[in-house]
């Protein structure tokens, strides 16, 4: 039992933490809902406020009843947090799926007592969407709020240059939030065959960074990033190459594939991919930044 408590209450501090440095990304985006039952609009479920019956949203009788969140943007999700009706009808909520981005990995709701808000970690799954769900016939399903606490794809609002530019391949092809197309390095970043290639991102703003996402090419050159070092920092030394480094992408990464590396925490405006000492082309399908303003 006791052992039980302190999970509980590591578990609790933990949410309190990603609250407090997070916020709730929900507020001020969009919500749809199929189908909707009179006035309990889906919008009545992002509006922080959490124990007015009269502010929750409802679907009326339906197959498969849904609520969607678009967060207007891609997202690194870590908490999602669902409040229950506090008058009435708790169990419209059991069985709710909670689906994030395009991922069939769900949550699923067994059941919150009314009144209650119950929160459901998602473990950094990465989307724009939010949805909760109820499969089945005729199923009503009603939320008095959804939260969601996660960091937003800082890349997305920055500016990218890089050493030299290969045809069309620019540096921002490589933050326009597209992993992965069909073609030739379709939508990817690539410089001139150089010594010392580098891409530089200006976060215009200065971020306490604890993850860098690199997804690599996909039709060809998976070896190209090998060897890659990612360095964060404010100093434009060097074009940027002397800051401190994150990490260095020492493994192959297949094609088309996807690598997270964690930063700690470092603080810095610009995160810059490097490849000292080769003559190649540097090639970048997406680069992503997470992490938080510096106060």
């Amino acid at each position: 039992e006791k052992r039980h408590v302190a999970i509980l209450r590591s578990v609790s501090q933990t949410f309190h933490f990603i609250k407090h440095i997070l916020g709730n990304v929900a507020i001020g985006k969009n919500a749809t809902q199929s189908p909707t039952h009179l006035a309990w609009e889906a919008e009545k479920a992002i509006d922080g406020i959490k124990n007015d019956r009269t502010k929750c949203s409802s679907t009326g009788y339906g197959n498969n009843s849904f609520w969607r969140l678009d967060l207007l943007n891609i997202y690194r999700v870590y908490t999602v947090v669902v409040t229950n009706r506090i008058d009435c009808c708790s169990e419209h909520l059991n069985r709710a799926e909670i689906r994030v981005g395009n991922s069939l990995k769900n949550n699923v709701i067994s059941s919150i007592p009314a009144g209650v808000s119950y929160f459901y970690s998602c473990v950094g799954m990465v989307g724009r969407y939010v949805n909760l769900v109820i499969p089945g016939v005729m199923k009503v399903l009603t939320l008095c709020e959804v939260e969601v606490y996660g960091t937003e794809n800082l890349a997305l609002k920055g500016t990218a240059v890089q050493s030299t530019t290969y045809y069309s391949w620019g540096a921002a092809n490589a933050i326009d939030g597209i992993r992965y197309a069909p073609g030739t390095a379709s939508f990817c970043s690539i410089t001139l065959n150089q010594l010392n290639p580098w891409w530089r991102l200006d976060l215009l703003d200065y971020y306490c960074i604890y993850k860098v996402t690199i997804t690599n090419r996909a039709d060809c050159c998976p070896e190209r990033i090998t060897g890659v070092e990612i360095r964060i920092g404010n100093s434009l030394e060097n074009n940027c190459n002397n800051n401190p480094r994150c990490a260095v992408v020492t493994s192959p990464v297949p094609a088309g594939s996807t690598v997270s590396f964690s930063c700690g925490g470092m603080e810095g405006r610009y995160v810059n991919m490097y490849l000292p000492n080769i003559q190649t082309h540097l090639t970048l399908c997406e680069v992503e930044v997470y992490g938080f303003v510096l106060d």
